[in-house]
């Protein structure tokens, strides 16, 4: 029994977890009512509940004080109902809409007319308000998971849309859930257009992408009494390993880059050392000056030790040279 029980728990929250996970996946999980509404959502104005409250206060005030002074029971009926009927009446008669909204009235099924923003009447049971349609800008997150682009690679693009209902009586009439129907299309466009690009397009090509979109959504929802006003994609997700080997490309494409400059350097030292040997070319005298000063560099430096050719060391006489120096140094240090 034990076992049964667990497994039975176990089912239930596997399938809450799936009924979660399809939640999650909706494009237009945002709209869903998890939580009560208040009065204003629920269009309960004050005027109405008010006049109802007054209305059942007087008419129970009233049969009671005609009850104790010995009226009879089918007057104190024939003045409680009115009272009651009329004040039901003002309670479902009287509408009020925010600054921000049109309500959709039927009358027997028939399209009456917009009502709105402000204080209205209604006619109830005869009229109905069908839908109330808020007219600011209104933002829809959507994304695609896991969609192909030209060159094959899955992503996953996460994306926002700002949009705004430009004729309520279309959208009332046109479409049966405006919210609903944008989040789709928005969807359904997004994968349109990712499986139209390479990745490297939808990577640094973002504006695109979003004029695209927004063009596809609009001519979608103009039908429906919906304008788009911009399309925003915040952020795109590729696969890890993709992502790694990226990055090893583009670190393969600085260090090449690291190694042209690095060539092009040499190619112009030795164009500048191919340019300063013309003026030694004829001045043997110049040349080796300019050896005498490059021994004279590398000897001043202590423990310094410096290998020249003899070759050199015969062409500049540097051999008499450094003897007629040792000589003078003995000569120092004798007289020292």
């Amino acid at each position: 029994m034990r076992d049964k029980n667990r497994n039975t728990q176990d089912n239930n929250q596997q399938g809450n977890q799936n009924e979660n996970g399809a939640e999650n996946l909706s494009p237009f999980r945002y709209f869903s009512k998890s939580k009560q509404q208040s009065m204003a959502e629920q269009h309960i104005n004050g005027i109405s509940m008010l006049i109802l409250i007054v209305g059942i206060l007087i008419a129970t005030a009233g049969a009671v004080i005609m009850d104790s002074v010995g009226v009879r029971d089918g007057i104190i009926f024939a003045v409680f109902v009115p009272i009651m009927v009329l004040s039901f009446y003002l309670f479902f008669a009287i509408q009020v809409a925010r600054q921000w909204e049109k309500a959709v009235v039927l009358r027997m099924g028939k399209m009456r007319g917009l009502r709105g923003p402000g204080l209205f009447w209604i006619v109830p049971i005869l009229d109905s308000i069908t839908m109330w349609i808020d007219q600011r800008v209104m933002v829809t997150p959507f994304s695609a998971e896991k969609t192909l682009t030209r060159d094959t690679v899955p992503v996953n693009v996460d994306a926002v849309l700002f949009w705004l209902v430009w004729d309520a009586e279309k959208a009332a009439l046109e479409v049966e859930n405006y919210r609903a129907a944008i989040a789709w299309a928005s969807q359904t466009a997004l994968r349109e257009v990712i499986g139209q690009m390479t990745l490297a397009d939808i990577l640094v090509g973002r504006n695109k992408m979003d004029a695209d979109l927004q063009k596809i959504i609009d001519e979608r929802t103009t039908p429906w009494g919906i304008t788009v006003q911009s399309v925003e994609i915040r952020d795109v997700v590729i696969p890890a390993d993709l992502e790694d080997a990226m990055s090893r490309q583009a670190q393969a494409e600085r260090e090449r880059q690291a190694r042209v400059i690095l060539g092009e350097s040499e190619m112009q030292i030795a164009s500048s050392f191919e340019s300063a040997s013309q003026s030694y070319i004829n001045n043997p005298t110049a040349l080796h000056l300019r050896a005498m000063n490059m021994l004279f560099e590398g000897l001043k430096e202590k423990g310094a030790l410096v290998i020249v050719p003899s070759s050199a060391v015969d062409t500049m006489n540097l051999g008499g040279l450094s003897g007629m120096v040792s000589l003078a140094q003995q000569n120092i240090n004798t007289d020292k």
